[in-house]
Formats: C-alpha cells, structure tokens, sequence
C-alpha cells in the first residue's frame, strides 16, 4: 500500500480526534478502521504506532489503541501547563518569526475568521489549532513545540466547545479571540515580545473558564437533586 494512502488516514484520524467525531478514551476497531481507509492491518498499525508518538492515541500491551483520554488527571496537567508553553512560545515567536511565518499566520487568521463567521465550530477549532501550531513553528525552539503539539490536541478538542456559542455572550467571547489573534499578529511583526505575551495570556484566560466547562459535570435535574440533599 502507497505512503499517500497511510497519510491520508493518518491527517483523517487526527481529524477525527481533533474534532471529537472519535471521542476520548474510545477504543479503536482496526478491522473496521484499516478497512474503511483501505489499509491492510500491518499499515494501519504504523498509522497508529504515528498518532501514538504524537500523543493522539494511547496503545496498551493485548489491549489495542484507544483515543487519548481526557480524564480529570490528565485536564488538571492541561490547565496547569498550557499558559507557560504558550506564553514563552508567544515571546520567541515575536523574536524570531519571518515574512513568510507572518504570510502563513495571516492566511490562516483570514481562514479562521470567515470559519467563525460562518458558525462552523469544528473548522474555526482546527483554524484555531492551526494558527498556534504556525505560532509554535515561529519560535524555533524544538523542545517547547513538542509541548504545544501536544496540548494542542486537548485544546483544540475543547475548542470544540468555546466555538459553539449558546448565548450572546458566548459569541462576544468568540469575536473577541478574533480580535486577540490580529493584535497577537501584530504584535509579532513588530518584535514586539511583551506585547505578544501579554496578549497570549489574555487570549488562554479568554477561554479558560469557557473550555472548563468541557470537564465539568451538568448540574442534576432539581428533583434529583433534592433527592440528593434529602439523603
């Protein structure tokens, strides 16, 4: 089986996780996988050994491959970790970036804008990913973009949320990260490192609450919950 083929499966299934459409902590069939993307077993496996590197799925000794959980464990290390990376990936991005780093960052803003204003969540998260991924690749600095590879999968996996608004002012959040990506691009063209971090930071704590919602239980029905209290 060609190489097109297993990167064409491997660019779908980060899609897939990405997007939610293959939830966290969900064993994978290979049978039914391999076969969908017509792969024979021992590809297909490479394409997993692949999204395991990178921090997509897990796989388990005589247990096959799941979807990279999102438990409480590994949420509470997200929130923990994710403002340092990006700042300091922020700081160097500003120090280093180039024409063609800002050419590609505004492309991928305009791509990211017209998702937004089209109400797609999942294109807005995955132009969302991309656009910090294209900030990570600015800061030449190899060991902080494994780092951001990685939260980037939960981020982006939460973002599934931040971008579905159920509310007004859900959507001035939304309008507001627009916002915070052009001040962020120009901040980095103008070298301007403190001005890139400061609004780094504003963009992570624009989201913070929202996306926490992802890992917090729905409150119980009221009769449930005098149930509860009553016992």
């Amino acid at each position: 089986m060609g190489s097109s083929a297993k990167e064409t499966c491997l660019a779908d299934l980060k899609k897939r996780i990405l997007t939610l459409a293959l939830e966290p902590g969900v064993d994978l069939d290979e049978v039914t996988l391999s076969s969908e993307y017509g792969l024979s077993r021992t590809p297909f496996r490479e394409v997993l050994q692949r999204l395991a590197g990178a921090g997509y799925v897990s796989i388990a000794s005589n247990r096959g491959a799941k979807v990279a959980s999102m438990d409480v464990s590994v949420m509470r290390v997200f929130f923990q970790t994710a403002p340092a990376i990006y700042a300091n990936i922020a700081r160097l991005a500003a120090e280093h970036r180039t024409q063609p780093d800002l050419s590609r960052l505004r492309k991928t803003q305009d791509r990211f804008r017209k998702a937004v204003g089209d109400k797609e969540p999942s294109a807005a998260a995955l132009a969302n990913h991309a656009f910090h991924e294209i900030v990570g690749e600015m800061a030449r600095n190899p060991y902080l973009s494994i780092c951001l590879d990685r939260l980037l999968i939960d981020h982006t996996r939460l973002g599934q949320t931040f971008y579905s608004p159920e509310s007004q002012g859900d959507t001035k959040l939304i309008q507001t990260a627009v916002a915070q990506h052009d001040a962020m691009i120009d901040a980095i063209s103008d070298h301007d490192a403190e001005r890139a971090v400061a609004l780094t930071v504003e963009h992570w704590d624009l989201s913070r609450d929202r996306i926490e919602r992802f890992v917090r239980p729905d409150p119980l029905p009221m009769e449930l919950g005098e149930i509860a209290n009553a016992v």
